[in-house]
């Protein structure tokens, strides 16, 4: 008999994927953990029964959260990722030849170990790179401790559900303003607009009342909730459609391009209407 993995992303909806096996499975202190290997996506990440990330389209997010802000910034040298044990944005983060440490805040160190494990192509910089600093903790604390220590943050959470909850408040982004430079940027995904249209505007909102410059933009994630997912852009002085030609380098990436980069901010009326 088949086996199949199904994300109920709403009560009648989901997507699904056959199972070659299940490689491990357990309740950590805070959530539900699978690691599966599937046919169409490779080994995948789930979380309380949401896909978190797979070895196929896995880049599309994590260059998306990650190149958008670091070439928007003129010179980032400290950068924050709050989230994201899975290590993927942090790859992408080393990068940039201008940062100096890129550290990694993520309060299930399970999600971590098992990664390292089950996706090394993803999880490859966590260990061992000198610019890299690895902290099992809560990120909310983690920035509410923190002033001015960070040219760039990004916040790689779950959905707004369980240990994530308080990553979509806007008290963490008024933290997150404090924590960041004068010049800081930040960005965090903020789900996509087919289901959680009003999660996306109040979150819009709330980042708009904190930052001067405050934007959003999409990519597409197939095995995300609708395949179209949004990410939000606070930014105290840069516009992240206003970064000079001379600042964009060649980088390895298989979806991200300077063209995109200016691309993504182009929104489909009803996503734009969110905005508004």
């Amino acid at each position: 008999m088949d086996l199949w993995f199904t994300e109920k992303q709403t009560k009648d909806f989901g997507i699904t994927a056959k199972i070659k096996k299940t490689l491990h499975g357990e309740q950590t202190e805070f959530q539900k953990l699978d690691m599966i290997e599937t046919y169409e996506w490779g080994n995948m990440l789930t979380l309380d029964g949401m896909v978190m990330t797979t070895e196929k389209d896995e880049f599309v997010y994590h260059e998306m959260v990650a190149h958008v802000p670091l070439f928007t910034h003129p010179s980032p040298k400290q950068v924050l990722v709050v989230g994201g044990g899975d290590g993927g944005v942090i790859r992408e983060v080393l990068k940039h030849k201008t940062v100096e440490k890129a550290t990694l805040v993520e309060i299930d160190g399970k999600v971590i170990e098992y990664s390292k494990k089950y996706l090394p192509s993803i999880a490859g910089e966590l260990e061992g790179n000198p610019r890299v600093e690895v902290k099992v903790a809560d990120g909310f604390m983690h920035i509410a401790e923190s002033e001015r220590a960070y040219d760039v943050i990004m916040v790689d959470s779950t959905e707004p559900v369980g240990p994530a909850v308080n990553l979509f408040t806007k008290g963490f982004y008024a933290g997150i303003s404090k924590a960041l430079k004068d010049d800081g940027i930040f960005v965090a995904q903020t789900d996509n607009p087919w289901f959680k249209a009003d999660l996306i505007k109040q979150v819009f909102q709330d980042v708009k009342e904190i930052f001067p410059v405050t934007r959003l933009y999409t990519a597409n994630i197939p095995t995300y909730p609708s395949g179209m997912w949004t990410f939000t852009i606070g930014s105290k002085i840069h516009d992240p459609l206003k970064v000079k030609e001379d600042r964009f380098e060649d980088i390895d990436t298989k979806y991200y391009t300077k063209e995109l980069h200016v691309a993504s901010f182009a929104l489909p009326r009803f996503v734009k209407e969110l905005t508004e």
